[in-house]
């Protein structure tokens, strides 16, 4: 059976940058990289690719199989061969067990590396790139959340609205570089201060964030007082640059209410930290 198929196959020779499969065309192919690397493109094939095939590795299963076009393209990232079975001979694959359960096995790989492409693309959308910590979009998601369970346990939630002081005379006098890894350093010494079930955001430019489920505003103001304390005693960055001066922070603490919204108790988190900056910085307010 195996020397029947192995004469079905084609040998193919292709260049760089050659198109094999795409999302525009019916594909009638099962590919098996022999030697070179093909890329995996998903939406435009100016996208980064979102994987590679590598020898022995296969593509164009599904399209093989329910004779629909691909959901990506494949572009071939080197000069490459290919084997390739037309879908002409599927019905000599039922044929043989193994073969099909080898096609089945296939086709579950491709189901959970798409999976995991998924969810590593949904994490990657929550995550700021510079600092690590989650972006905007994550505390829409998070206070959502938070709220309805704090709410529902009759526990309260507070936060805290956090300004790099003086960010911008800092970043002119030392270099946006330096100014990024302020940022990264003020991130890092929050998180590592922070419970599991606490939220750190970064909430755009210089602010940041954090949500605190189950405390009081008392506790919340002990906490937000370790944090900035935690960084005003940092006064120096080590960085790849050089040594650079530390940075400080104020802080501005609101607790929700039972009628908040996500914009109110971000409201008043901003207008203690108003307060924190216009009596001197680097304190916290609220």
């Amino acid at each position: 059976m195996l020397l029947a198929l192995l004469a079905r196959l084609e040998t193919c020779e292709v260049d760089a940058e050659e198109l094999l499969l795409s999302p525009h065309t019916l594909n009638r192919h099962l590919y098996m990289l022999v030697r070179g690397q093909l890329s995996v493109q998903l939406a435009s094939r100016d996208n980064p690719p979102v994987r590679y095939v590598e020898v022995n590795d296969c593509v164009g299963e599904v399209s093989f199989c329910d004779h629909r076009p691909p959901s990506a393209y494949v572009i071939a990232s080197e000069p490459s061969r290919i084997l390739r079975l037309h879908s002409r001979e599927l019905p000599f694959l039922t044929q043989s067990p193994q073969l099909m359960q080898n096609l089945i096995e296939l086709l579950c790989d491709r189901v959970r590396l798409t999976d995991q492409l998924i969810i590593n693309s949904e994490h990657n959308a929550n995550i700021d790139v510079l600092t690590g910590v989650f972006n905007r979009r994550w505390l829409e998601h998070i206070f959502e959340r938070e709220s309805a369970r704090c709410a529902f346990n009759g526990r309260p939630l507070c936060m805290l609205m956090i300004d790099v002081d003086e960010f911008k005379p800092y970043n002119d006098r030392h270099g946006h570089i330096a100014g990024d890894h302020a940022l990264c350093q003020v991130a890092r010494l929050l998180g590592t201060q922070l419970r599991p079930k606490d939220s750190l955001v970064r909430f755009g430019g210089e602010e940041f964030v954090i949500l605190l489920p189950e405390l009081d505003l008392r506790t919340a103001r002990l906490i937000a007082e370790r944090l900035r304390q935690g960084v005003a005693q940092n006064d120096t960055i080590d960085t790849p640059i050089g040594s650079l001066p530390g940075v400080t922070i104020s802080v501005g603490l609101a607790r929700m209410r039972a009628s908040d919204t996500l914009e109110d108790l971000v409201g008043r988190a901003d207008k203690a930290l108003y307060l924190a900056k216009a009596r001197g910085r680097n304190r916290v307010c609220g």
